[in-house]
């Protein structure tokens, strides 16, 4: 097993993300301690993790968001670091500042260069951006990425077939003293868009891309690790991510009563990955008030076409899940990777 200079960690979020970072830290056995809110007592990332903390009440504000109750909560559980999951999280200064003054390993850019930055704390969904491991050395692992959106929100990421220019600014990263993983949007004019630190849903573009395995990468980055040769000498390749989000009215719950793509390594074509991570379990409840992503698929492949094709697979014939979901309309974006049209941003 990968020694990754860090034995236990506090898992701070939730969802498909949170999950994805929990199987990966029993894969590298480090010990993870989930937690969560009222509402989600039995959820599926508190039943991976190996320990759980109550946090508070439903509200995320006073649970997933309190940066004081995270803080108490990851010195009772005796870990060692906590790893921030959503850009929320991982691009919020005083929670960066307080972890590191409790003693404890932050994972991810320092609270001084998440301050003079200011981390965007959002799932960047810009048309265009890129994905990096930032180390003392410069970049690593780059991956430029394409959204196409739905409501101000990415459902289909992939890398583009077009050579992308990185803007002077984000080349200086390294400069600023940013470390760890981030997620770059670019603006129309070509400068800096969102900055994000944290396991936003684009980076299982660049672990497909890159082979490489993400929670790995920023926990050895956190612990001073070897993490500089990360995804070199290794040509990458396409790669194309979905995520699958129910369709309920804002503030309405459901149940999901059917089964959502395996979490795992599924085999659908020759030559390509495709990994799935799915945040529910066949009755399992998605509670209003949080956000309504269900699952996320990923493939990467020696192109875009067939790193679609792959993805779609997985989500083909997906059964009645018990809540409504926009299934038909990241096939349909699918589709046109596959057929070699860009999907156009919605």
């Amino acid at each position: 097993m990968a020694d990754v200079g860090i034995e236990s960690v506090l898992v701070a979020g939730r969802g498909p993300a949170a999950c994805a970072v929990v199987a990966a830290c029993s894969r590298l056995d480090v010990k993870t301690v989930a937690v969560h809110s009222e509402a989600d007592r039995s959820a599926r990332h508190v039943r991976l993790a190996d320990d759980a903390l109550l946090l508070g009440p439903a509200p995320a504000a006073e649970s997933y968001l309190a940066v004081d109750r995270i803080v108490e909560a990851a010195r009772r559980s005796g870990v060692q670091a906590v790893l921030p999951v959503p850009p929320a999280l991982a691009g919020n200064a005083r929670l960066a500042g307080a972890v590191v003054a409790a003693g404890l390993t932050w994972v991810g850019p320092s609270a001084a260069v998440l301050e003079r930055l200011g981390g965007d704390g959002v799932e960047p969904a810009s048309e265009r951006g890129f994905l990096a491991l930032v180390t003392d050395g410069g970049l690593r692992c780059t991956t430029p990425v394409s959204r196409d959106r739905a409501a101000g929100i990415a459902r289909v990421s992939w890398t583009p077939d077009e050579p992308v220019e990185l803007p002077p600014a984000a080349k200086r990263l390294p400069e600023v003293g940013w470390r760890g993983l981030v997620t770059v949007g670019i603006a129309p004019d070509g400068e800096l868009g969102e900055v994000a630190a944290g396991f936003s849903l684009d980076m299982t573009v660049l672990e497909r891309a890159h082979g490489v395995d993400a929670v790995e990468l920023a926990l050895r980055s956190a612990a001073g690790g070897p993490a500089a040769d990360a995804g070199s000498g290794v040509p990458p390749r396409r790669a194309v991510t979905v995520q699958l989000r129910s369709t309920l009215p804002p503030g309405q719950g459901g149940r999901v009563t059917g089964q959502l793509p395996r979490s795992g390594r599924h085999t659908v074509a020759p030559g390509a990955e495709v990994v799935a991570v799915s945040g529910y379990d066949p009755g399992d409840r998605l509670d209003r008030w949080y956000d309504a992503l269900l699952a996320t698929v990923s493939a990467g492949a020696a192109d875009t076409a067939t790193a679609a094709r792959a993805a779609g697979e997985v989500l083909r014939g997906l059964p009645e899940v018990g809540v409504p979901h926009d299934g038909p309309d990241v096939r349909a974006v699918l589709e046109r990777l596959a057929a070699g049209s860009p999907a156009p941003g919605a």
